[in-house]
């Protein structure tokens, strides 16, 4: 139960949208929809509330989720945009040895 909780506390703008977006799918079926009923997601009203929960919680997800990747550290950078010449960070260069 609590796991559920933490879960709807930390997602609950997503879960808002899936809700507005059944909500404009079914409005979408209800005034706009397929008017044969042959249509496979507009003729019914569950496939277009369904759909609209979906897509508008995907794209809520995507743009809002955060991201559980480490970020990188920045590098040090000297005067003018130059990376320091420091032992750890220093290259080889063709011509010399490495010991």
């Amino acid at each position: 139960m609590r796991r559920a909780v933490k879960l709807l506390k930390l997602n609950w703008f997503i879960f808002a949208g899936m809700l507005g977006g059944g909500i404009g799918g079914f409005l979408y079926w209800r005034f706009v929809g397929c008017a044969s009923g042959s249509c496979a997601i507009t003729g019914s009203p569950v496939l277009s509330t369904v759909w609209g929960a979906l897509i508008v919680g995907l794209i809520l997800y995507a743009l809002f989720s955060k991201s559980d990747k480490p970020k990188k550290p920045k590098e040090k950078r000297g005067k003018a945009g130059e990376k320091s010449d420091t032992p750890e960070e220093k290259r080889d260069t063709p011509g010399e040895k490495r010991d």
